[in-house]
């Protein structure tokens, strides 16, 4: 081999090197955060309904024409009292009839029972004036129930609303007498997203504000969690009760509720590091090696600056927090600062 071929030869395979060299790209550099396991108190604010604890509109039984009135307007009652007789002469009457019926058939199965020890009276015989005399039972019963409508009694402790209706007035059961609310304590209604499902749980403390007593909290516990989210607006009713010895709130009345719980702790990374893509979120993550790893992961709630992982990482793990845009899974990156969530710095 000649010596200018050698010389052509050393320098085709010094470019091919260099070009090798050259085509390597650099690892990117980028800006990383730990996930860190922190406080995250859990705060929902949201509008809610007040309800009576209980709540009922009084209303008769039967058609009939009133004839007393036992309750005033605003009265609080206890579970029992009378509050409206109706006309009873009728149900009187057939209650009457009914236990005299139920005296002879009584009387007549008696006297059978003897005789039918001197077979005299032959068993089917006794069976009949058994099942007359039980039929006749069942008749003085069916009276007595139709004359104890006549009578309409609070079926709890309450306050009673308005009165609608006037002595010897003619109601039947679609006339609304009256209203008995039991108010000592208020059943209060508001919606949350559902992110915060898996952090409710009954005792939780709430606040709630009324525009009518803006100085005044209103403070409750969470008593259940509706079993159902709504597919529309992806929330889930939560049901608190509020004490209302003082009676201030009312059925119907429009709260602010704000529900807290201290003790809550979640794993969080900087918000930047989230890279949605469709319906789904994702993370860069940087391995021992640094070689970086792309990876979907499921969030919750969010605060200035950071969102919360609720699935799909572990705390320790660091993820790209600046430069997402310039990395590609398996490759190397280069770390050139650490953010840290603390203070954002």
């Amino acid at each position: 081999m000649t010596n200018s071929l050698k010389r052509i030869l050393c320098a085709g395979l010094l470019f091919a090197a260099a070009f090798s060299i050259q085509a390597q790209p650099e690892a990117p550099p980028v800006i990383v955060s730990e996930a860190q396991i922190q406080s995250f108190p859990l705060t929902a604010e949201a509008l809610g309904n007040a309800r009576a604890n209980e709540a009922v509109d009084i209303r008769p039984e039967i058609t009939a024409a009133i004839t007393k009135i036992r309750f005033g307007e605003g009265q609080p009652v206890k579970a029992g009292d009378v509050l409206l007789e109706l006309e009873s002469s009728e149900p009187l009457a057939d209650l009457a009839a009914a236990r005299a019926a139920l005296v002879d058939s009584s009387s007549q199965y008696r006297r059978s029972e003897e005789l039918f020890k001197t077979r005299v009276v032959s068993a089917s015989q006794l069976e009949q004036l058994e099942a007359k005399r039980d039929a006749d039972q069942a008749a003085v019963n069916a009276a007595q129930a139709r004359l104890a409508q006549t009578v309409i009694r609070a079926p709890f402790d309450g306050v009673l609303g308005l009165r609608r209706v006037s002595l010897g007035s003619i109601v039947n059961p679609a006339t609304i007498i009256t209203t008995l609310d039991d108010t000592s304590q208020i059943k209060l209604d508001f919606d949350v997203p559902e992110v915060f499902l898996s952090r409710l749980e009954p005792g939780l403390i709430v606040t709630a504000h009324s525009a009518a007593w803006p100085e005044i909290d209103f403070r409750g516990e969470v008593s259940t969690v509706d079993t159902r989210v709504d597919p529309v607006s992806r929330t889930i009713t939560v049901r608190a009760l509020l004490d209302n010895n003082d009676n201030k709130l009312r059925p119907g009345m429009f709260l602010t509720v704000t529900l807290l719980k201290d003790d809550v702790e979640a794993l969080m990374i900087p918000e930047q590091s989230v890279v949605p893509e469709r319906s789904k979120q994702y993370v860069f993550i940087l391995d021992a090696d640094n070689i970086v790893e792309r990876r979907e992961i499921s969030t919750g709630r969010r605060r200035p600056g950071q969102v919360e992982v609720t699935a799909g990482l572990e705390p320790g793990e660091l993820v790209i927090a600046e430069g997402t845009q310039r990395v590609k899974p398996g490759q190397p990156a280069k770390i050139v600062g650490v953010l840290d969530e603390m203070d954002g710095a």
